[in-house]
């Protein structure tokens, strides 16, 4: 078997940057009539694998979810129940005597299966900013993806209790989360997407490969613009319309979110990274990062460290 290194995917580069990590971790089986509120502090996704039940939020309209539909909430608290118009008990108390698994109300009308989805990386608010505060992915938009297999999967796993079952459990919930948020760009009015939208435009995702393939490299619009097969005027307001900023900005900017990873990730030198990053010197590479993340890479990285030992 022949080993290559698997092409640019910009979205991948993103999440990773971006720390995804999901810990699935509440089982919720309701009945009758019934409305809890939960007060989560990292997003939430949940699969409604049973029945149907309301979403509330303050910030939206209630939403009625059905059998096979996917829901994201974007760290704000938010209310699941039979009717939005009754009032919502405290989840936490509910799930006091078992953290993962709770029954609640008469009977087992419905019943999800979800958890929580970290972005705690240089990249998060990449995505954070784009996610709306509710995301809901129709059990209809999925029947073409992976994503009932993997419930299934999840479901399974989850009740078997096997030795390994928890880490199988988050990868798999991890997937989900994923395969969501492709069915997201796939299907969603590209003005609310962000540079998102410019993975659906070929010439932009055209760009957004070379640029994450090759971060050291000093991108010039003539150069972008011939692998998007556009003239350089056409091009630059093309990307910029889908991505929000001009190409060369985003390249740049692109650079130093690997850089912070590199960072964090790495025992590597400052001066290391910044020769790896394609800079001639500390104090150029200095003054780049500084104008992205507002402190130096020696500040960044030591503040990274402090929050990490002390998170509260």
């Amino acid at each position: 078997m022949i080993a290559q290194d698997a092409p640019a995917d910009p979205l991948s580069d993103v999440l990773a940057l971006a720390g995804l990590r999901a810990a699935c971790s509440v089982r919720l089986t309701a009945g009758g009539a019934w409305a809890l509120r939960f007060r989560p502090i990292e997003l939430k996704f949940n699969v409604v694998q049973r029945g149907g039940c309301w979403l509330s939020t303050d910030a939206t309209e209630p939403v009625e979810l059905q059998s096979g539909d996917c829901f994201v909430v974007s760290r704000m608290p938010f209310v699941l129940g039979s009717d939005p118009a009754l009032p919502a008990q405290d989840a936490a108390d509910v799930f006091a005597h078992s953290p993962t698994i709770a029954n609640y109300g008469e009977g087992e009308d419905v019943a999800l299966l979800g958890g929580s989805v970290t972005l705690g990386g240089p990249a998060a608010s990449e995505l954070l900013g784009l996610l709306p505060p509710v995301l809901v992915i129709r059990a209809q938009a999925t029947k073409d993806s992976p994503l009932p297999w993997l419930l299934d999967a999840l479901d399974r796993e989850w009740r078997a209790d096997l030795a390994g079952g928890r880490v199988v459990c988050n990868d798999l919930l991890r997937l989900m989360f994923v395969h969501a948020l492709r069915l997201h760009i796939d299907t969603t009015e590209p003005a609310t997407l962000g540079w998102l939208a410019g993975l659906r435009d070929a010439p932009v995702a055209a760009a957004l490969r070379a640029i994450h393939a090759a971060p050291a490299q000093t991108w010039q619009l003539k150069t972008l613009a011939t692998i998007a097969g556009l003239s350089r005027s056409a091009f630059a307001a093309r990307f910029k319309q889908a991505v929000g900023q001009g190409p060369v900005s985003y390249a740049a900017n692109w650079r130093m979110r690997v850089a912070a990873m590199r960072l964090l990730g790495s025992a590597d030198s400052v001066s290391r990274i910044a020769t790896s990053l394609g800079f001639l010197s500390d104090a150029a590479f200095g003054a780049a990062f500084r104008r992205v993340h507002g402190v130096s890479p020696g500040q960044y990285r030591r503040q990274s460290a402090l929050h990490a030992a002390n998170p509260a």
